[in-house]
């Protein structure tokens, strides 16, 4: 740098300029050229010198740093991280739901333009709060699965508005001292199980195993992905939060894979290719509006040959357009644009029958050479478009096109589930260092570790734990292991981390994208067992720690567990924040015994407010 410095120098006074900008030679530059270039030489000696011994203090640095992150190095050993003791004061009683990126209360501050206002939107840093959310009056431990799809305590989720606006729908009903669940939808008011009846008549791959993931957008209280599970099918149901109805959290306390979320201007935290299914159920998302751009996101995450299942208007216009305040030509003329657009994405109608119908996103890549017609709408998206970037990315009003090298990310490419779940996805090559081998390996490692777990904490496994997040996984190892235990987990990959997501859609896992130096998108109290894998180690440079377990705390279950597997080096720092927010923990060897990484099995503990009645 410093050579750089003088030989900048010199150049500027071998070609000074004269008053009229033009350059001029130095009077003496004839008799200066040798010592000049011996000067040039020296400092270039000079430079490379010092550039080694930079070097050489950031091996030393890079070193010290492997051995803080519970690597190999044997030349420098570094003492564990240590901290203060710290406690943290409770909330204001009015947070009991509070959802940091998703605050009512902040909505004012975002535009109104396609609802944008309900994405995700984060409070600054010194907005964050450092304080524990208390549980509502009453709380109690949530009733266990499977019971607990058809009814839960009204003090676990006390929002009387929903029960007197739906009551009529049989959305849920209050009866003493719980919600009541009967199955009823605003399209299927009788009862969801004979609407699945229904759509597994259309759609007979629902009940054998080729439908496995699916999306449902508008889910209400989540009874259609409730009741889907008894066939095999794991749905992500996925709702914006709102000031009354709180549909994600009646979903989470019954048991049901939810998060909050809405299509709006940004894409959804999902990868391209991912879901069998997507379904909406007078979900209000106007699909035909802003050039169709709502039903791109959902051409967009769901798989070649994957359904989309539509019931409400337009569908079956004829006999219920009086019902819906419109007329029968409106109706008419928003079906047809609805056909027009699916069809210019690369969908045919598969089935309709009675209120609901069916689309299916072509497997055949043939069909999308239209696109690169000029005058073509929507247009195909250039190859500078990230398919799988959905973090904070704006939708754009073009179709993704599937990656043609991919030959069995197709629907009827895959195996049927639950041989999808062990079998190496094709995917698992675009990941950095991911081959079959890579994942075979992995696959074998969780059923390892969770055969260990359950020594250390016997309740996974059991009914007292249903709702299960994997922090930063990899491949799914933890859920795949898991699958035969009466629980689901969220697949969290870090939007810093490697992609490996659509590794764990094509195995026929659910999760999501997350930057955890930000709130989850979700309400507090709705996992019973948080788990992560070296996530301190590989965020702490970004992510505060506290911040990062005040999170925990908030989604975490009073009476729920943590399991924190963390490098040596960051195991007691985490254990003391751990204590400042009322957790029980224990310190224990993993599976491998070894000194340089070490589980911290830990419980929240039940308490209430102070100002609780």
């Amino acid at each position: 740098m410093w050579a750089n410095r003088a030989v900048k120098m010199i150049t500027y006074s071998d070609t000074m300029k004269n008053k009229d900008g033009k350059p001029t030679a130095h009077p003496h530059k004839t008799c200066r050229t040798v010592p000049m270039a011996i000067m040039l030489v020296a400092l270039c000696a000079l430079s490379f010198y010092l550039g080694m011994l930079f070097c050489s203090q950031k091996d030393i640095y890079l070193s010290q740093a492997v051995d803080k992150a519970g690597g190999t190095s044997k030349e420098t050993k570094t003492d564990p991280l240590q901290i203060k003791a710290v406690t943290f004061p409770e909330c204001p009683s009015d947070f009991q739901d509070y959802t940091p990126c998703t605050d009512p209360k902040r909505w004012n501050k975002y535009s109104r333009h396609r609802f944008s206002f309900l994405e995700r939107h984060c409070p600054p840093l010194f907005e964050r709060k450092e304080c524990l959310v208390a549980p509502p009056d009453g709380y109690k431990s949530p009733i266990r699965w499977p019971k607990s799809r058809d009814e839960c305590w009204y003090r676990n989720v006390p929002y009387d508005w929903i029960n007197r606006q739906k009551s009529n729908q049989h959305w849920l009903k209050k009866e003493g001292e719980k919600f009541l669940f009967p199955g009823g939808g605003t399209m299927f008011p009788n009862g969801v199980g004979p609407y699945v009846d229904l759509m597994q008549d259309l759609i007979p791959g629902i009940n054998d195993g080729t439908i496995r993931t699916a999306i449902d957008t508008g889910c209400g209280v989540a009874s259609w992905g409730g009741y889907l599970l008894d066939r095999g099918v794991l749905a992500l149901s996925l709702a914006p939060r709102d000031n009354h109805e709180a549909q994600v959290q009646f979903a989470l306390e019954r048991g049901i894979p939810a998060i909050l979320g809405i299509i709006s201007t940004q894409r959804l935290p999902f990868p391209s290719n991912s879901f069998d299914m997507a379904h909406c159920s007078r979900c209000l998302i106007p699909w035909t509006e802003f050039g169709g751009i709502y039903l791109l996101e959902i051409h967009r995450v769901l798989r070649p040959g994957g359904f989309w299942v539509l019931s409400g208007p337009p569908v079956n216009y004829e006999n219920h357009w009086r019902g819906w305040n419109t007329t029968i030509e409106e109706q008419k003329s928003n079906y047809e644009k609805l056909q027009e657009l699916l069809s210019s994405m690369c969908f045919k109608l598969y089935k309709k029958k009675d209120d609901i119908a069916v689309w299916q996103k072509s497997s055949d890549n043939s069909c999308y050479k239209k696109l690169e017609a000029p005058d073509s709408y929507p247009p195909k998206c250039d190859d500078g478009t990230e398919p799988d970037s959905a973090w904070y990315t704006s939708i754009r009003p073009c179709v993704v096109v599937p990656n043609p090298k991919h030959k069995k990310v197709a629907l009827k490419s895959l195996p049927k589930w639950p041989q999808r779940l062990h079998t190496a996805p094709e995917r698992v090559s675009d990941v950095r260092g991911g081959s079959d081998g890579a994942f075979n390996h992995d696959d074998s490692k969780w059923k390892s570790r969770v055969k260990h777990y359950k020594k250390l904490l016997p309740a996974i496994g059991t009914d007292k734990i249903r709702n299960i997040m994997d922090m930063n996984t990899m491949y799914g190892g933890l859920a795949a292991a898991l699958n035969d235990a009466p629980s689901w987990v969220m697949n969290v990959v870090s939007s810093y981390a490697l992609n490996t997501l659509a590794t764990v859609y094509d195995r026929g896992l659910i999760g999501t994208y997350h930057d955890w130096c930000e709130a989850f998108s979700t309400y507090p109290r709705t996992y019973d067992l948080l788990h992560l894998d070296g996530l301190f180690t590989s965020e702490s440079h970004r992510c505060e720690m506290k911040y990062v377990m005040l999170e925990m705390d908030r989604i975490l279950r009073p009476n729920g567990y943590a399991i924190i597997r963390e490098s040596s080096y960051f195991v007691d720092a985490v254990a003391t924040i751990a204590k400042g927010v009322r957790w029980s923990c224990r310190k224990e060897d993993t599976e491998y015994g070894v000194e340089k990484e070490k589980l911290l099995i830990c419980q929240k503990k039940l308490w209430y407010s102070k100002t609780s009645s």
